[in-house]
């Protein structure tokens, strides 16, 4: 049993507020809420904290921000302090980063482990939450903040014959503790989002025969990772407030250090913009994607960079065949864009298949392999699946979170996701979700989005304390409104135009909604106005 909600039950006191999640969003809620004189408990299902960076930690993960950017930015002495050594940091180096912060701050004395939320049911008479946990075990708070991931809930596809494989069947979002030995064996991997690029190339080097399961080919840049330049760390620790500040100026909330580009890929000659192309791909990073300011707003610009990548990979790739199979031909963007340390290159390797599952898809896994509907099987004597997650609504539909009138979150929730600002939902009064279905999460340098959310956040609910509220919840009219300039935003775009899980396509029988919000800046203004305005579109009592 857990000693720490224990003995919380056994003063049958009432929590100020359960954070459920260890990994940033729930770090920095506790230390913020500490600051305010809340009492707060934080549940994690893992056995340690980290969330994303503790459960992926799969040969090859990485981060694709900037580790200088990817950071807390509320203390200066730990962002002066703590030395990243790569430019884009590895979950190992992220993992350690969050445990020293955690150590620094004493957030471990606040978090119950191997505790997960099993369902959470409003109360109106006393405006509290009613908790089950598993284990077995009940308790009540006055706010319930949801600080879940959007990229935590794996997605396991539904394989016929997937529990008879004989080997075993790693996901990439639960890796084993302990190191895996692949060294001379037949290994298939099935996936290739993000994840999938990440772990290929590493696997490659360990296997006997590495067999990759592409339906769909990825859009990918190259990462440019490299040991950090001390002069470039001492150049923005010197300035580390200004450098945060460009930070939320930008629309992904990251790149500050790189000048936004004015102009369309249609206003250059074409020798000019291949110029360009070329100097983004060679800094490697996001960068590219962002050459010109039209790429994800104009179909004929779009094009123009979807074809440089597919020019790159047929230079890189020595199969033509092969090259044509690794070059996609959707919208570039449209599905989450990638980077990559080496992916192409892996497929000139003579240990490495690729099989093209659009043209020949899986029918089964069988006790030895994969078989293909065309009668084809492939013997293995392991399977990776790096079919990604279940995401942004995943984790939360997982919990029986029960609101006003017997309303459930998933009965809400089951055309998509309503709700206010990404914070809040209609119906159910003091739950917050922190980088939510409706605001940029995904969209952005998501360590800026959390930070901005648990800071309005905690302030919100400072000031319940001083004007003495103790329920909030978002009306149902600016709740319609906001969905509606989700919506708006997102058709403006091209990120509407593929199959994708941005709009929830990777789960069966999920609503097709896209949900982040495109747009940092005007976001992070928007959550500024509505506290100004005395919390417009809040009902509080």
């Amino acid at each position: 049993m857990n000693e720490k909600i224990n003995s919380l039950q056994s003063k049958n006191s009432v929590l100020d507020a359960m954070v459920v999640g260890a990994g940033i969003s729930g770090l920095y809620l506790l230390h913020r809420l500490r600051q305010i004189g809340f009492s707060c408990q934080v549940i994690e299902a893992g056995a340690d904290l980290g969330g994303t960076w503790y459960w992926n930690r799969y040969p090859g993960a990485r981060c694709d921000t900037h580790s200088l950017e990817y950071s807390y930015s509320f203390c200066p002495q730990l962002q002066q302090e703590w030395e990243w050594s790569e430019r884009y940091p590895s979950q190992v180096e992220i993992l350690r980063y969050l445990n020293r912060v955690a150590d620094q701050f004493d957030l471990r004395s606040g978090i119950c482990f191997n505790t997960r939320l099993v369902s959470a049911d409003f109360q109106p008479a006393n405006n509290q939450w009613h908790l089950k946990l598993d284990p077995d075990q009940q308790l009540s708070c006055r706010f319930l903040l949801m600080a879940t991931g959007c990229l935590s809930s794996p997605n396991m596809p539904d394989i016929e014959g997937l529990k008879t494989f004989k080997g075993p069947i790693y996901h990439t979002a639960r890796w084993p503790q302990s190191q895996v030995d692949f060294s001379g064996q037949r290994v298939g991997v099935i996936g290739n989002g993000s994840s999938g690029l990440q772990i290929i190339p590493e696997l490659a080097k360990q296997v006997k025969q590495l067999v990759v399961f592409q339906r769909t080919a990825q859009y990918a840049v190259p990462s440019g990772n490299r040991p950090l330049d001390p002069q470039e760390v001492a150049q923005i620790k010197a300035d580390y407030p200004g450098f945060r500040a460009r930070n939320r100026q930008q629309s992904s909330g990251q790149l500050s250090n790189v000048e936004t580009c004015q102009q369309s890929a249609l206003t250059v000659s074409p020798a000019q913009r291949q110029q360009l192309y070329q100097a983004s791909w060679q800094q490697g990073g996001f960068v590219f994607y962002d050459t010109f300011n039209d790429l994800m707003t104009n179909q004929q610009s779009n094009q123009t960079a979807a074809e440089f990548i597919r020019t790159k990979i047929g230079q890189i790739v020595n199969d033509p065949q092969r090259a044509k199979l690794l070059s996609p031909q959707h919208v570039m963007g449209c599905k989450r864009p990638a980077l990559e340390n080496g992916y192409f290159e892996t497929f000139n390797r003579p240990n490495v298949d690729l099989v093209d599952i659009s043209a020949n898809p899986i029918q089964c896994i069988t006790t030895s392999g994969i078989r293909l509907r065309r009668d084809q099987e492939y013997l293995l004597e392991t399977i990776v699946m790096a079919t990604g997650f279940d995401a942004m609504t995943g984790a939360l539909m997982k919990i029986d979170i029960c609101g006003l009138n017997g309303l459930s979150l998933k009965q809400k929730w089951s055309t998509g996701p309503h709700n206010y600002l990404g914070l809040s939902v209609n119906g159910f009064p003091n739950l917050f979700t922190i980088t939510g279905p409706g605001s940029p999460s995904v969209l952005t340098n998501m360590v800026v989005a959390i930070e901005q959310h648990v800071e309005w956040i905690s302030d919100c609910l400072q000031y319940m304390a001083q004007q003495g509220y103790d329920r909030i919840e978002a009306s149902a009219e600016a709740e319609e409104e906001w969905v509606q300039h989700v919506n708006r935003l997102a058709d403006d775009t091209l990120y509407t135009s593929c199959n994708s899980w941005y709009l929830g396509a990777n789960i069966p029988g999920k609503p097709r909604v896209f949900m982040p919000l495109v747009g940092f800046p005007p976001y992070a203004e928007k959550c500024r106005q509505v506290v100004e305005q005395n919390y417009q579109g809040f009902i509080l009592s």
